[in-house]
């Protein structure tokens, strides 16, 4: 298998053309969909209470009450609030919990692609990236969301305050939204020329510190994507240029290897790999699943 990574993206014209044709439109679109109704949903939850008078999730995603009953707290927020000296409610840790729950369950960066609002900010940069066949610059490295993450966990030490809070780009999406309060919105805006002229998926992949923790969290999940068809592998590269932590992809399509899964929690389980993929390398599975624990070595040259 000769992979070899281009200087640019593919044109908009063939990109996952191949994948349409196999899988039709919906086969070759289905996660991106579900992902954006998940995404909406999730929002329209807590939109229809200050429009409606329904209250069914009050709040944030920071902190909210699912059925004025079940309390969820995002956990970097509980983290900070606790890094400030300040003890926090009980119903506050008690939401982090059943968030690190769910989450080490699902995957913890499912809430990246299928929950966090920013993604659909990120996903357009990228897809606009594509059309006009942007260069892939230099990548930052990785590891400098956790240096974010440890500076936002400081930073309540020094200043008794969740500075971070302040900026956070997905409360502000939700201040926008539910309470028109536009003023933070500048920091979406330069998220999104960001990713879309400097560095591809500079935020997301590179810079969040709630995804550095979602990503922590995840290590232990079930849930995974695994490449059980890695043989069919054709080259085409679509599911490298779509894939917003392509680097997992190495390791399950490398010459030789037996291990299908994609073990790495930087993963955000978003599913494109399988959208895009007409030969049907990829699906959804669990890394308990006996079927899918070995596979037949590839036998084929790979430059990955």
């Amino acid at each position: 298998m000769n992979i070899k990574h281009s200087n640019s993206p593919k044109s908009a014209t063939r990109f996952a053309n191949a994948a349409v044709n196999e899988l039709g439109w919906w086969g070759a679109h289905r996660f991106l969909i579900l992902r954006r109704i998940s995404q909406l949903s999730v929002l329209s939850l807590f939109a229809i209470g200050p429009f409606l008078g329904l209250w069914l999730l009050k709040g944030n995603l920071s902190t909210s009450l699912l059925l004025d009953t079940i309390p969820l707290s995002d956990p970097l927020v509980t983290l900070q609030v606790l890094m400030s000296g300040h003890w926090p409610e009980i119903s506050l840790l008690l939401g982090a919990v059943i968030i690190v729950g769910i989450y080490a369950l699902l995957g913890g960066r499912v809430f990246c692609s299928w929950v966090c609002p920013v993604n659909i900010v990120t996903d357009l940069a990228s897809w606009i990236r594509r059309k006009l066949s942007l260069p892939r610059t230099s990548e930052i490295p990785k590891n400098l969301r956790y240096y974010m993450l440890g500076l936002v966990l400081i930073l309540p030490i020094l200043t008794g305050v969740t500075v971070w809070e302040w900026l956070n780009p997905v409360p502000v999406v939700y201040r926008a939204i539910l309470f028109g309060a536009g003023s933070g919105l500048w920091v979406l805006a330069v998220i999104f020329l960001l990713d879309t002229f400097v560095v591809e998926r500079a935020w997301c992949s590179h810079l969040c510190p709630t995804g550095a923790l979602f990503s922590l969290i995840g290590k232990v999940s079930p849930i995974k994507i695994a490449a059980i068809r890695a043989e069919a592998c054709n080259n085409c590269m679509d599911c490298f240029t779509v894939c917003p932590e392509r680097q997992v992809l190495k390791p399950v399509l490398k010459k030789g290897s037996i291990q299908p899964f994609i073990l790495d929690s930087d993963c955000t389980l978003c599913g494109r790999c399988i959208d895009v993929c007409a030969p049907r390398v990829f699906q959804y599975t669990n890394r308990f699943n006996s079927n899918n624990s070995n596979r037949i070595p590839l036998k084929v040259e790979s430059k990955l």
